[in-house]
């Protein structure tokens, strides 16, 4: 009898691990940066700072998880920030012209979805690289959106349009978002067939293609779910505050891609789960948060996401050597 079947509990505990090493490394520092800022500065542990931990970021987390689903596929979106501001300004716009609430909510989502579907198309059916035709579509959006408002507000936002500032059984309604999108997605990436197409097409398209799957309808696939968890998030950005700006929220975008990479999405795809983006998003507030509780700079933020980041990629390239 071999150590291994002797101990079988300890072979599952270790493809656990193996298999969620990142995001129990994530929500670990998570629990700690709780637990330390919270002994240094007790306001932290506050109601009103948990709930804008939780509640005021949802939205990122959201849409970090269509982004986890286009990384694990072996693309990356630079333009999901710029979807994000123009699907916001629609909504608004649609709101306070007197268009009924679920117009204003579900119009914005397919303008997301079709766009996206666009761009899965341009990537899967021209071969051009995806990061080139997220640029060209960032442009597109930001300036577009830009000539037409002229970065306007909008404000006089009706109160049953502000989803997002709704809080059943005192909770924002955006975590019930959060969570209940992160267990769908989960579960959708592990038990559906689609859902493992998309790790077989970023893990080897030829394979992938070899075993019967079709690379090209599971790219433009996982362009239009980016698209509508996009539009959920930014639906959720359009109604958490009183006014919307007619703008693209600055560096969005590499926030969204943060949270997918520091969560354990493998930047070369074929690897990583969105329940990790989620956790990354959470983690990125708390971080913000603690640095503003902690008086030092929310500068340093930035800083430390980079070096987030670059620990993370060595991390995962040396995890692939050791594979191969």
């Amino acid at each position: 009898m071999t150590a291994l079947s002797a101990h079988p509990g300890r072979s599952a505990l270790h493809r656990f691990i193996g298999g969620y090493g990142q995001e129990i490394v994530v929500l670990l520092s998570i629990v700690a940066l709780f637990v330390v800022v919270g002994i240094i500065n007790p306001r932290f542990l506050s109601d009103t700072n948990i709930n804008s931990i939780f509640a005021g970021n949802a939205y990122i987390a959201i849409a970090a998880i269509g982004m986890s689903m286009v990384i694990i596929a072996g693309h990356i979106d630079v333009s999901v920030g710029a979807l994000i501001g123009v699907i916001a300004t629609i909504a608004g716009t649609l709101a306070v012209n007197g268009y009924p609430v679920w117009v204003a909510w579900v119009v914005p989502i397919l303008f997301a979805m079709a766009v996206n579907a666009g761009v899965g198309a341009l990537v899967a059916y021209t071969r051009i690289p995806s990061i080139v035709v997220t640029l060209g579509m960032l442009s597109i959006l930001k300036g577009g959106l830009i000539s037409i408002t002229a970065g306007e507000w909008i404000s006089d936002l009706p109160t049953e349009f502000m989803i997002a500032q709704m809080r059943p059984f005192g909770i924002p309604s955006a975590v019930y978002f959060m969570v209940l999108l992160t267990a769908v997605a989960a579960l959708f990436m592990r038990y559906t067939d689609f859902g493992r197409s998309i790790y077989a097409v970023g893990g080897n398209m030829e394979a992938a293609r070899a075993a019967g799957i079709n690379p090209e309808r599971t790219v433009v696939g996982v362009f239009i779910l980016h698209g509508l968890f996009a539009g959920i998030a930014g639906i959720l950005f359009a109604t958490q505050l009183q006014v919307i700006q007619s703008t693209v929220p600055p560096n969005l975008e590499l926030t969204v891609i943060t949270a997918s990479v520091i969560g354990g999405v493998s930047i070369l795809g074929g690897t990583g789960t969105v329940i990790g983006s989620t956790l990354a998003a959470i983690l990125f507030a708390c971080i913000g948060s603690a640095l503003i509780f902690l008086n030092v700079s929310a500068y340093w933020l930035r800083a430390v996401l980079g070096l987030l980041i670059l620990a993370t990629v060595l991390a995962d390239m040396a995890r692939r050597r050791r594979v191969t």
